[in-house]
């Protein structure tokens, strides 16, 4: 029987909470974010990881860009190998699709299976981005349901925070950083629903 695979979590706090990343050292295998505590990011993670996980900071240079994209800065995150070895070939379309859904921007349940090639698919679409180990890398909070309606999210903080990264991507894209001259008023962001590009 082959021993299993040396993973290495790292938890640490972001202003989206904390978060836990965890990696085999070359490919992130989860991450899980919103938790109120170190501890209460570590317990969200499966029970397999805890017990073959070694705590270790061991990509410093990602969980700097994922401090930074807490703040709202527009991280991407397109260029981050994932292990997807547990998907199976349609699912790893959908989350091909849904990694190249830009920030700021969403796309429907129904237009992301279209893009995979099925276009009836948006149940399987809704079943995948439920199951995502990779929350924020893949992207499953820009997937909505058709007609406005945010839909669900299978994180620790549930559809609150759904609608918080929403909000936070789609005000960064209408609000570039400037500097105000002296003495004059700075306005107050206007907030702004994040649409769908054109494909």
């Amino acid at each position: 029987m082959a021993a299993p695979t040396l993973l290495f979590v790292w938890p640490f706090e972001t202003e989206l909470g904390w978060l836990a990343l965890v990696g085999d050292g070359r490919r992130v295998t989860q991450l899980v974010f919103g938790c109120r505590s170190r501890q209460h990011a570590l317990e969200a993670l499966p029970n397999a990881v805890r017990a073959n996980a070694r705590v270790a900071n061991w990509n410093p240079a990602l969980a700097e860009r994922l401090v930074s994209y807490a703040t709202g800065a527009p991280e991407g995150f397109g260029d981050v190998a994932l292990d997807l070895d547990h998907l199976s070939p349609f699912q790893r379309k959908i989350v091909k699709h849904c990694r190249a859904i830009p920030y700021g921007a969403s796309l429907s349940y129904g237009e992301l299976a279209a893009l995979a090639g099925a276009a009836r698919a948006a149940r399987a679409v809704g079943n995948t981005m439920a199951g995502n180990r990779h929350p924020l890398f893949v992207p499953c909070h820009r997937v909505t349901k058709s007609g406005g309606d945010p839909g669900g999210f299978s994180g620790p903080a549930g559809r609150r925070m759904k609608l918080r990264l929403l909000e936070m991507e789609g005000r960064a894209q209408i609000l570039p950083p400037t500097t105000p001259k002296r003495g004059s008023a700075r306005k107050k962001p206007t907030r702004q629903k994040a649409r769908p590009k054109s494909r």
